[in-house]
C-alpha cells in the first residue's frame, strides 16, 4: 500500500472519529472551533466569588474524616 493511499485512509478515519466525538459532546459542540484553541467556555468565564471555609469547619471536616477512616480500619481489623 503506498503512502498516499495510507494518508487518505488515515485522514478519513480521523474525520470519522471527529464526527463521533462531536456527536458524543452533544449540541454544545461547535465545529467552527475545530483546529483552534477552544478558549474558556461560557461557564468558565462567569466569575463567582471563591468560597472559603472557616478554620472551625475545616476542623469539623477533618474530625469527621478521621472518624470515617477509624471505622473502616476497625472493620478491616475485625475481618482479619
Amino acid at each position: 500500500m503506498d503512502t498516499k493511499r495510507m494518508l487518505v485512509e488515515v485522514e478519513a478515519e480521523i474525520a470519522k472519529l471527529q464526527r463521533v466525538a462531536d456527536a458524543l459532546r452533544g449540541p454544545e459542540s461547535k465545529r467552527s472551533n475545530r483546529g483552534r484553541g477552544r478558549g474558556m467556555s461560557a461557564a468558565a468565564r462567569t466569575t463567582n466569588p471563591k468560597r472559603t471555609i472557616s478554620a472551625a469547619s475545616r476542623r469539623k471536616m477533618a474530625a469527621a474524616q478521621k472518624a470515617r477512616w477509624a471505622k473502616v480500619k476497625a472493620q478491616q481489623k475485625k475481618a482479619a
